[in-house]
C-alpha cells in the first residue's frame, strides 16, 4: 500500500471541563458534538476525574471552566498544576489547544479567562486556536454574538441549565469544535 492510499487517521479531540453547575458541560457537549461533525473522535473530560492516558494522545486540546470572580475555577487550576510532569517533559507540545469559559454576565470578565487558558497551554509549547467567527450581531440567536477572537464565551444569565446558554452560544459551541477537528486534519494532510 503507498502512502497517499493509507487512510487519514482520526482526529482525537479532548474537551477537558469543570462545571459546577451544568452549563459549561452543556457548551462543552456542543463543541464535542461539532468535532464529531468535523470527523474526530471526541473524549469529554471532567477535571475532577483526568483522564492522563488520552489527553495525552489527543491531537486536540480544548479546555474550559465558568467565569468565576474574574478568574478560572480552583478546579480547572489545579488540573493545569497537576499537568507539570507533562509540561517538563513536553508531552504536548505541538498538539492544538482551545479555550472556552461560560458565566452569568454578558462579560464578567471572561477575557481573563481565556488568557489563562491561552499562557497554559503556551508554557506547553502547544498551538493555540482562537475562534475565527466574525460577530453575526448581538442577539442570543446569533454566531460569536460576544465579539470573542481569543476563544469561546457562552452566556448562562444565571439562569437554569435547562433555557441558558442560549442557541446562539450553542451553535457556536459547535460550529468551534467543528473548526478545531478541521483544522487538525488540514495539519495531517498537508
Amino acid at each position: 500500500m503507498s502512502f497517499i492510499d493509507q487512510e487519514t487517521p482520526k482526529v482525537q479531540v479532548c474537551v477537558i471541563f469543570h462545571s459546577p453547575y451544568g452549563h459549561t458541560a452543556k457548551v462543552a457537549q456542543h463543541i464535542a458534538q461539532g468535532a464529531e461533525q468535523g470527523g474526530a473522535e471526541v473524549h469529554l473530560i471532567s477535571v475532577t476525574a483526568p483522564q492522563w492516558d488520552l489527553i495525552d494522545q489527543a491531537d486536540v486540546i480544548v479546555m474550559g471552566c465558568p467565569t468565576y470572580m474574574g478568574s478560572l475555577t480552583s478546579a480547572l487550576k489545579q488540573f493545569m498544576e497537576d499537568s507539570s510532569k507533562r509540561w517538563l517533559a513536553r508531552t504536548w507540545q505541538g498538539k492544538i489547544a482551545a479555550g472556552f469559559t461560560n458565566g452569568g454576565g454578558l462579560s464578567g470578565d471572561k477575557l481573563a479567562v481565556l488568557q489563562q487558558i491561552n499562557l497554559f497551554a503556551m508554557q506547553h509549547g502547544m498551538l493555540w486556536a482562537g475562534l475565527p467567527f466574525m460577530p453575526t450581531g448581538r442577539s442570543p440567536s446569533d454566531i460569536n454574538r460576544m465579539s470573542s477572537f481569543l476563544g469561546l464565551m457562552t452566556q448562562s444569565d444565571n439562569a437554569s441549565v435547562e433555557v441558558t446558554p442560549p442557541e446562539g452560544d450553542l451553535e457556536t459551541a459547535r460550529k468551534f469544535g467543528k473548526y478545531l477537528a478541521e483544522l487538525r486534519l488540514k495539519q495531517i494532510n498537508i
